[in-house]
């Protein structure tokens, strides 16, 4: 049974909620992976019977049961969030939580008078050709908290906005039409970790499907890449997680080699492992990758899934307190990114995407630091293909609890969460897992952060020995350290932001145990970016000076109409939304709406440029300033 009660309380994230596992797709068959359409997904996307309500209390009740008749309710989008469909509104806030001047409430505690809930109903029916498999929903991303019912039987419920929630639904299943109903939360008592500096939604924002799962299944794949000190020879090791009995055959392509394996599996853990001569390996600059095709059959030799797994082979390592990549110092060039569309709210287009991207691999910016939260899948993907260096951060931001603090308002222990409180750890290790699992295959991360602006303490350093002990491979960025102190190991690197370049080069002449960057830097407001080539000078004389991301990539402004219908893009303030930070948002080198570079771009480019051209009166050289 579901309880409300329940939301008040930071121990409970989920309930019965499947293991987070990697994002890759399976297909029936070599013919479905060509088309990419699989025969084994069916998207739920579309309109959703939807009801609004204030807060818990006002809800519908009994909506969830097989028999209640939500057809006559409002249509809505999904994705979408509900703010951008007509109820509730955005609401901007960046420090404050939003709740704040509305409701006295501490933290693990939720808001009870306005709080809205959003009820979704959904009707569909099963392919035939399902039927006697395993039959399971994802949800890619829901704001914030959600449950779930099918046929009035409760499922389950789950936390975390930004990492998938999926749910065994075989069990509960009719022929025929089947009903879902879901209740969505805007706050609860994760909320109080996710007060990133952004508009405030809520709804399904990410796509939701359902996937079979057929007799013989790959439901995880680890990849890795070991690579010899000299380069010039490679391994790749794949650890799977399976269910059922059959083989798998592994072929991997690339760069003319071609070489295949086969192995058995069962229910539980395989492996194996390619010996690969003189690897093309990855970078931003050669985005090398190779093919990686698993069959999977069962015992009688019948094809059941097809797996294609992109594979960039690369090492990512501190070398004397500096970082390399393949052998050599590496410096970011890099930004902040928002997951944000002025159409659709953190509902972003792959039109929109594909964009972004573009526009900085011809802007010379190298990496994005997904701030402040897991990114749709699809971005990494592109990353792994384009080039561009990534740094994955974690959902979690509890900026409002500990700026009290740091004010001498209030103690940390009496306020900051995750901070050393144990009601708070199994919630934050559950986001990293998430995020690990899903994303651990993309060879464009080259480091995972613990979230952001959440001071200190032991739930954050068990964050980051979470990642250290699952991923040797690669590194643990957490600028919080530099706020609190009590756990210095939480990051592998001395991480800052707004930082003044005089004070950055002091600090590193008295401290060379960790490499610099500027997490944020550059806050491009306004007329801003004018000083940014102090920062990218010093990358030129301070090798322990590895770069940093400009605060923040695109405007986060959405589309209205004034009084008189013409349309303009607003800002935090504009919707009526209080507290606020109103302009604030607007933090961006490009613009919202049609997401055109601002002329800031131009100082970006010209500072993140990979060369040097040396003019002298004899002769005109070029060199590479890495």
């Amino acid at each position: 049974m579901f309880s409300y009660e329940l939301l008040k309380d930071p121990t409970y994230f989920c309930e019965n909620r499947m293991p987070a596992h990697s994002d890759h797709i399976t297909y029936a068959d070599l013919g479905e992976l060509g088309a990419q359409e699989s025969s084994l997904r069916m998207s739920l996307n579309g309109l959703w019977k939807f009801n609004y309500a204030v807060n818990y209390q006002s809800i519908i009740k009994d909506f969830e049961k097989f028999d209640y008749d939500c057809k006559p309710w409002a249509d809505i989008r999904v994705p979408a969030h509900i703010q951008m469909e007509g109820y509730d509104i955005p609401h901007y806030a960046n420090v404050q939580y939003p709740w704040e001047g509305r409701e006295d409430i501490h933290p693990g505690d939720i808001p009870t008078h306005f709080n809205p809930v959003a009820q979704y109903a959904k009707y569909f029916e099963v392919p035939e050709e399902w039927d006697g498999q395993k039959v399971c929903i994802s949800f890619q991303g829901v704001e914030s908290g959600f449950a779930l019912w099918c046929n009035g039987e409760y499922v389950g419920y789950s936390e975390d906005t930004f990492t998938p929630s999926e749910f065994d639904l075989t069990d509960v299943l009719v022929k025929g039409e089947n009903k879902l109903a879901v209740l969505v939360f805007k706050w609860t008592s994760s909320s109080w970790c996710e007060d990133q500096d952004f508009f405030r939604f809520s709804g399904i924002f990410r796509e939701v499907y359902l996937f079979t799962v057929p007799e013989t299944h790959v439901n995880d794949i680890k990849i890795n890449t070991p690579l010899s000190d000299d380069f010039k020879s490679g391994k790749l090791t794949v650890e799977m997680l399976t269910e059922g009995e059959g083989t798998v055959e592994a072929s991997l392509f690339g760069f003319d080699y071609n070489f295949s394996t086969e192995c058995e599996v069962g229910s539980g853990a395989s492996n194996f492992e390619i010996e690969v001569e003189n690897p093309k390996l990855w970078s931003a600059e050669e985005p090398n990758l190779y093919d990686l095709f698993l069959v999977v059959k069962n015992t009688e030799g019948e094809i059941k899934e097809v797996i294609l797994q992109k594979v960039g082979f690369r090492r990512f390592e501190m070398k004397n307190a500096i970082m390399h990549l393949n052998g050599k110092r590496i410096v970011f060039k890099g930004v902040n990114r928002h997951e944000f569309s002025s159409v659709n709210g953190r509902v972003v287009t792959l039109e929109e995407l594909t964009k972004d991207l573009l526009t900085m691999k011809q802007n010379n910016i190298n990496a994005i630091r997904t701030s402040h939260y897991p990114n749709m899948s699809k971005i990494y993907e592109l990353c792994d293909r384009l080039g561009i260096y990534m740094i994955d951060e974690c959902n979690m931001e509890s900026h409002g609890t500990w700026q009290p603090v740091t004010m001498g308002l209030t103690t940390k222990e009496a306020n900051v969460v995750p901070g050393n409180r144990p009601d708070w750890h199994d919630c934050m290790l559950d986001r990293a897992n998430s995020m690990y699992q899903r994303d651990k295959n993309h060879p464009a991360i080259i480091i995972w952060s613990c979230g952001n602006e959440s001071f200190g303490g032991k739930n954050i350093y068990d964050m980051s020995e979470f990642f250290r002990h699952n991923d040797p491979t690669r590194l643990v960025h957490y600028e919080g350290v530099a706020n609190d102190r009590e756990y210095p190991n939480t990051s592998d690197m001395e991480s800052q932001m707004y930082t003044k370049v005089e004070k950055v080069a002091e600090w590193l002449k008295k401290d060379r145990s960790k490499p610099f960057i500027m997490c944020e830097y550059t806050h491009a407001m306004g007329n801003s970016c004018g000083g940014m080539h102090k920062y990218t000078e010093l990358t030129d004389t301070e090798p322990m000076f590895q770069g940093g991301f400009i605060w923040d990539y695109i405007d986060q402004s959405i589309y209205k109409k004034n009084r008189y219908g013409k349309e303009f893009l607003a800002y935090g303030g504009d919707f009526g939304d209080r507290p606020t930070d109103y302009n604030f948002s607007g933090n961006g080198i490009a613009y919202g709406g049609d997401r055109e570079p601002s002329p800031k771009m131009q100082e970006v480019k010209f500072n993140y440029r990979p060369f040097y051209i040396n003019v002298s009166e004899k002769e005109v050289s070029i060199e590479n300033k890495n």
